[in-house]
């Protein structure tokens, strides 16, 4: 029997109930889909069937702690898709193997939303070179163990996609495959109950069309159409897209969007349970077709409604997903001085089962949503939107005594409500304390972002760093003279890679030696300790001071206590832990009681035997 027979079999009844269920027993639709399974498995190359079959012995190798990831724009990383290939000697000395290459799909200029509107799944963006450099790349990549991810942007196309065109021509069988209506009578009764996703800058979810004479769903953008996965061809032929980039050498799938794949009317339109069937068939056709991918899910949303998207143990859906929730926690940290709700939230992940992992990051390519417990906040007097204003406030430099530079992006004067921008280290105040030569506080904001990478890289999960974080890039203010990216501040933290202050990361005492050595010491030290293995237990420990968190790890006799004060000033943490210790980061050995922390200070204490 063949290997795609046998891998097949393990999910026959399972994929066949799911599909046939979702399409209304559509046997002809399900036939067409398992030919397309074996037809992609037959075209994997040698070399990735013997990568499946390693990973198949090893099935958790992304949840190692060695692991540690990089996201990156490939136009203003290194140009060009060789260019990264090129640089792939500074992502090793990074200590990268994973890679995060942001869209680079072929997508319309001046309206393709960053990437995220796709015009065709086959091609790259033509000044990024081709899809033949992109499988350059990936084996390249793949012979130095550095993994490489890319987004898949399946709620949408661009409407200047193939299928776009030929169903504003008039084509049904295109316009099938989205959400046409001749009037506003099916529009205006999904919008009674979806919530617009940007309504400042993009309001409502239909867009008329002048030369079809018809409305089409766009939740997003008016550029980006909504598909149809009530649809079987779409669902048949978007699978066909995701394993044709697979066999490229694609290991991991970022599903974009993933909650809003499924549209019913009367419903929000979100997390519905047709979502998880699909994401759940998603995983079963890589487990047969290429099995050492991953799905990784966007879920930008609060841990009840992300949790969900892992499946179950013994029926998994995504490998992956966002800690989208404790990003934007450590952020109000970072701007409050109190850890509580930090500490609230890490106690709620290290209730989940190990099994799943998740990508801790402290900034992206997107901007921040104060996505944050309120309910909880409330118990302290907590008000939410005037909460949210102090964060914006506080993170822009708008806040007496807060030296952050950020932007805010969406700003809905009505509400009050907005999302933030900026570089970690313009955010964490060493833009301005460079700027205006104030030495003792530029050292207190590099100790800041230390830290707040130190406690990214302590949690359980894979570690990204966004591409510049490593070198203290800061903020890029030239979009603001790009008529195509004005209108949008995300783009202050998505400037040009700068080469020269690489070269900087070797002279002792700038600020990018300081940054680039301190990240790669408390990398050394995660990839070193047994304690951050992934099925590791950990915990939160009381410190009777609301700036100072403390969390332990145990695995298998080794134990590590991670201490960090997130305010700017001299804090104890009255912890009272038996034993021997040694600061890793100092190589001081210390008792665990009453231990005093400088200002953003951090302690990472391993226990002696």
């Amino acid at each position: 029997m063949k290997l795609f027979e046998t891998r097949l079999e393990r999910h026959r009844n399972e994929l066949s109930s799911l599909y046939l269920d979702l399409y209304h027993g559509n046997e002809a639709a399900l036939q067409d889909l398992l030919s397309r399974l074996e037809q992609y498995s037959d075209q994997r190359s040698q070399d990735l069937q013997l990568m499946d079959k390693k990973r198949e012995e090893n099935p958790r190798w992304y949840a190692q702690r060695d692991m540690l990831g990089m996201c990156l724009y490939i136009g203003a990383w290194a140009k060009t898709i060789d260019g990264v290939r090129s640089k792939l000697d500074y992502l090793e000395e990074c200590g990268v193997n994973y890679l995060h290459l942001m869209p680079f799909l072929e997508s319309p200029k001046g309206k393709s939303d960053g990437g995220y509107a796709v015009a065709d799944f086959a091609k790259v963006q033509p000044e990024l070179g081709t899809i033949e450099d992109l499988e350059r790349l990936t084996t390249a990549c793949r012979k130095r163990g550095i993994s490489v991810c890319m987004d898949f942007v399946m709620n949408h196309t661009s409407d200047e996609h193939e299928w776009a065109k030929r169903a504003r021509a008039g084509e049904q069988e295109y316009q099938d495959r989205y959400f046409f209506f001749p009037d506003r009578t099916m529009p205006d009764q999904f919008e009674r109950t979806i919530p617009e996703v940007f309504p400042t800058t993009a309001p409502g979810s239909f867009t008329w069309l002048d030369d079809a004479k018809k409305w089409v769903m766009t939740n997003f953008y008016p550029f980006q159409w909504d598909l149809n996965y009530g649809n079987p061809v779409v669902f048949n032929e978007m699978i066909g897209f995701m394993l044709a980039l697979a066999n490229r050498g694609i290991d991991v799938i970022r599903i974009d969007a993933v909650p809003y794949i499924w549209k019913q009317l009367g419903t929000n339109c979100r997390n519905l349970p047709q979502v998880h069937q699909i994401v759940r068939m998603m995983r079963m056709i890589c487990e047969i077709v290429c099995p050492g991918v991953l799905l990784l899910g966007e879920v930008v949303m609060e841990p009840a409604k992300v949790v969900p998207y892992f499946g179950t143990i013994d029926r998994p859906e995504c490998h992956m997903l966002y800690n989208v929730t404790t990003m934007c926690t450590t952020w109000h940290t970072a701007a409050t001085g109190d850890a509580r709700l930090l500490r609230h939230q890490m106690d709620t992940l290290c209730a989940l089962p190990h099994q799943y992992v998740f990508l801790n990051y402290l900034r992206c390519h997107d901007d921040i949503g104060w996505g944050l417990d309120y309910d909880w906040l409330a118990r302290f007097g907590t008000q939410q939107v005037p909460h949210k204003r102090f964060l914006n406030d506080y993170l822009t430099g708008h806040w007496h005594g807060s030296d952050s530079k950020g932007e805010l992006y969406n700003d809905d004067p009505v509400t009050g409500d907005a999302r933030l921008c900026g570089t970690t280290a313009s955010l964490c105040g060493i833009e301005t304390a460079a700027r205006e030569c104030r030495l003792e506080k530029l050292d207190q904001y590099i100790q800041r972002d230390l830290t707040l990478h130190a406690f990214m890289l302590f949690q359980s999960g894979l570690p990204i760093l966004y591409a510049g974080d490593e070198i203290a890039q800061e903020n890029d203010y030239t979009y603001h003279l790009d008529p195509e990216k004005a209108d949008d501040s995300r783009y202050i933290h998505r400037g040009n890679f700068d080469w020269e202050k690489v070269k900087r990361r070797k002279v002792e005492g700038t600020v990018e030696q300081r940054v680039f050595d301190g990240l790669k010491q408390l990398e050394a030290i995660r990839r070193e300790i047994p304690a951050f293995d992934g099925d590791a237990d950990v915990w939160t420990i009381e410190t009777w001071n609301d700036s100072v968190l403390a969390i332990g790890r145990y695995y298998n006799g080794s134990c590590v206590i991670g201490l960090f004060n997130f305010c700017g000033s001299y804090a104890t943490a009255w912890v009272d832990e038996a034993g021997n210790w040694r600061d890793r980061l100092t190589g001081n050995e210390l008792q665990m009681k009453a231990v005093t922390l400088p200002p953003y200070g951090v302690m990472l204490c391993e226990n002696i035997p």
